[in-house]
């Protein structure tokens, strides 16, 4: 209890890491209208060295500054002199500075290519960027392997993500949570294209105006969305070979005007991807070898269309659908001999190959408004809408053989159907506004997520299939999450404080309805279960010195991370003849306490030293209290104690960057449920992150980026192996840089393989994998139409907006 008392009464003391500050303004021409099109960037004084640029849209630029110093802002337009704000020293607090006037230029000028490019890995106080855009080793490869080479991400033989050795990973797709978990959410990811992506944002410590799921944080892909001004657009297609082929294409069309910006995008990926996985289980006096090679077949189809509309200087409005349209394949030819381990001989064989069908289908549907009166007071409101059918059909047929393998002992065939729908509503709203003591904010959300989730087995007897309903059932779920929120800011003598307190209600209620045979016929029982907590979430920060180029900050925030619908189904289900899944309306929520300590020197070297302490972990155990017929749950693994340390290094000189991260830490894991099946596992782990990218001139490029992850924990049981993997590539634009080429190579030593191993429940468990990894890609892309509002062509690349559809997103709530 005086634990839990020194963790719930920490954020009287310690903080979430602080936030980039805001420096927003209006650009008009000297006929006093808006310009848009026009760059904006925001300069060091000392030295004029450019921290943050974005492309003007109504007038109208945000910039964000992270640190405190000396600054100004720059305006450059096509044909217009150039205007310099006077300087200011930033601190905590949103900046809004006095309008200013471009004037013509008397000459007339040629045409002007304007090119911003931004570095590939951006380290922020709360975040780490990645800037996918434009980057060349990320050319042809699917979101999920984007994130298995990110800082500090690692991704277990399931595809489940940790983030500095903790799970509890929150997805957000643009600013609005995923509600898929496990392999739903590992297929969406696949199904994702590198050429889809802007940015994706690792934030370790979010405060309290984000939600409060994600006990690791929260992980963020932004999708691209088109900047410029006019009508333009692009087109790209790539191919990747390994042993199989991928092709990616997509399409991207956007029209910008003074009031209204429409944009839409397409993307298709089609293609085989192989990988070998092969599980030992020993049990007593039984082995089970089981060699799998598994072929996944992808066809997806994603889209993107919105409209935003200005409805004058303060207020805007819009719309956005996007969605994905799948059907996946997956095939699995699965050989498991079965050993007698008092003889060391094979005694039968079991020929389990099956072929998994897949229907994934996606829609989201998002409005806004949003009112910024230029002086720090805004008011935003959104609402979503969306839905995931998600169909699989799978055909598993199972041949017992001989010890010889020659003559088949026994045949058990069956059909899974397993259709699952999930429907998502979410309505909020953000207020926030300028005090003489601080910078205040509050807001609200309503989330409603239902989930309907049928598990039809049909057994094959002469040749014809029959429902058998011992092994089937229908699970509904429904989990409502209301939330409230307020923040504070301010900025004292010497230091600056933010803190918030996030209140969020949980209502969830499960249906689980299965068949049970009574001595006259069958009979439907229902199975249910309700829950309700309310928990409170505080986040608070202290910030030593923000008005230096060396700061500290210490932080404080709690976290939680809810039991998903499929780990809280208590059916029994099949996954083959040995292997069982079983959930538990007893799972209950994890929670996370974080302090955390960063130094930043000179915006370079950034050091954080953290501690987190987890209760009720999720872990995922294997249990063998049937004999050899073992189940795969998700329990509470008791506690995880892990202290983090993370040093990261960006430099840039000239045509040269590079970035290298470092992040160690020492994990605990304990948990006892008694007849010794016990838990108890720590381990220090660390994994390293470099890239390096170097312009030589005539448009050419190259980048080299690799990573190394030692041995850790995989879901609080499995002891993994070191992993590693290196990427290079080359760029080149052409046609006065409207297309771009590239050509790159992934896991160029063919070295990321994985290794895992247990011993729990008397059952000692041996896994290993390997994808096809090493590929070879090539990719074209090509833009075309106009890139300014007015005047002479002026090309813009990477220069970084956010739009307020982002800022109004489920990020912000």
């Amino acid at each position: 209890m005086k634990k839990r008392l020194f963790l719930y009464l920490m954020p009287v003391f310690v903080t979430t890491a602080a936030h980039a500050q805001q420096i927003s303004g209006i650009v008009k021409d000297d006929t006093n209208n808006e310009l848009t099109g026009a760059v904006a960037s925001l300069l060091r004084a000392k030295d004029s060295a450019v921290i943050d640029q974005n492309i003007l849209v109504d007038g109208k630029y945000n910039l964000n500054a992270t640190g405190a110093d000396s600054l100004l802002v720059r305006i450059n337009n096509v044909g217009y002199q150039t205007a310099y704000s006077s300087k200011f020293y930033s601190g905590n607090e949103p900046v809004v500075l006095p309008a200013m006037i471009l004037r013509k230029t008397d000459v007339q000028l040629k045409d002007v290519v304007v090119s911003v490019r931004k570095p590939m890995v951006e380290t922020k106080p709360d975040k780490i960027v990645l800037n996918v855009e434009g980057t060349i080793n990320a050319t042809g490869t699917d979101a999920l392997e984007l994130l298995r080479k990110s800082p500090g991400v690692m991704i277990d033989k399931d595809d489940q993500l940790s983030v500095n050795g903790k799970n509890g990973v929150k997805i957000y797709i643009d600013g609005r949570p995923s509600p898929l978990s496990s392999q739903d959410l590992s297929n969406y990811l696949k199904s994702l294209s590198s050429s889809q992506i802007e940015a994706i944002e690792i934030i370790t410590n979010p405060s309290s105006q984000y939600e409060a799921a994600g006990t690791a944080g929260v992980i963020n892909i932004r999708l691209k969305k088109n900047k410029s001004a006019g009508f333009n657009g692009n087109v790209s297609t790539g191919v990747s070979v390994s042993c199989h082929t991928r092709v990616d294409d997509g399409l991207s069309i956007n029209y910008r005007n003074e009031k209204m910006n429409l944009y839409g995008s397409y993307n298709g990926a089609y293609g085989n991807t192989g990988m070998d996985f092969n599980l030992y289980r020993n049990l007593n006096d039984t082995s089970l070898d089981q060699k799998n090679k598994l072929l996944f077949k992808n066809n997806s189809h994603n889209f993107k269309a919105g409209v935003d509309y200005t409805l004058n200087a303060k207020n805007s409005l819009g719309v956005m659908v996007n969605g994905s349209f799948a059907t996946p394949t997956l095939e699995n030819t699965n050989y498991t001999y079965i050993l007698d381990e008092t003889t060391g001989k094979t005694a039968r064989t079991l020929d389990a190959a099956n072929i998994n069908k897949m229907k994934n289908d996606n829609v989201n549907t998002n409005v806004y408004y949003s009112y910024a009166d230029g002086k720090g007071r805004s008011l935003n409101f959104t609402g979503d809408y969306g839905y995931y059918s998600l169909n699989q059909s799978q055909w598993q047929p199972n041949t017992f053989l001989d010890a010889d393998g020659k003559n088949i002992v026994n045949t058990r065939n069956y059909q899974i159907e397993s259709p699952t729908r999930i429907d998502i509503y979410s309505v909020k709203a953000d207020y926030e506004q300028n005090t003489a003591i601080g910078h205040i904010g509050f807001g609200g959300k309503f989330g409603y997520v239902k989930t309907d989730n049928t598990f039809d087995q049909y057994n094959e007897h002469s040749g014809a299939l029959a429902l058998d309903r011992t092994a089937s059932n229908f699970f509904q779920y429904a989990e409502n999450v209301n939330a409230a929120y307020a923040k504070y800011a301010g900025e004292f003598k010497g230091f600056a404080v933010q803190g918030g307190l996030r209140a969020e209600l949980t209502s969830i209620k499960g249906d689980l309805r299965k068949w049970e045979n009574t001595p006259n016929h069958w009979v439907a029982v229902n199975q249910n279960f309700t829950k309700n907590y309310l928990d409170f979430f505080p986040s608070v920060s202290v910030t030593i010195a923000p008005k230096t180029a060396n700061q500290f900050v210490l932080a404080y925030s709690r976290r939680i991370d809810r039991p998903v619908y499929k780990d809280l189904n208590p059916f029994e289900y099949r996954i083959n003849e040995y292997g069982f899944h079983k959930g538990s309306t007893d799972l209950r929520p994890q929670y996370s306490n974080t302090v955390s300590l960063t130094y930043t020197y000179k915006f370079r070297l950034n050091s954080s030293l953290s501690y987190s302490h987890v209760d009720d972990v999720f872990g995922q155990v294997v249990d063998t209290a049937a004999g050899l017929k073992s189940f795969l749950s998700n329990r509470n693994l008791a506690t995880q104690d892990i202290t983090n340390l993370n040093l990261s290094y960006a430099f840039q000189y000239k045509a040269y960057s590079f970035f290298a991260s470092a992040n160690g830490y020492y994990s605990k894991y304990q948990a006892s449920y008694g007849a010794g099946r016990d838990i108890n596992i720590d381990t220090w782990a660390a994994n390293f992150f470099m890239q390096n990218s170097y312009s030589f001139g005539k448009d050419w490029s190259a980048e080299l980026s690799g990573f190394y992850t030692t041995p850790s924990i995989w879901q609080g049981s499995m002891k993994s192996a070191s992993i590693w993997s290196a990427d290079a590539g080359v760029q080149k634009k052409i046609m006065q840089g409207r297309t771009t080429v590239k050509v790159s190579v992934s896991d160029l030593f063919n070295s990321l393989k994985w290794s895992a191993n247990s011993d729990f429940s008397g059952q000692k468990v041996w896994a290993s994998g390997k994808q096809e990894t090493r590929q070879v890609k090539l990719s074209f892309t090509y833009r075309f139409g106009n890139h300014q509002a007015k005047g002479p062509k002026q090309i813009q690349s990477g220069a970084e907006e956010e739009s307020k559809r982002v800022q109004t997103s489920g990020l912000g709530n």
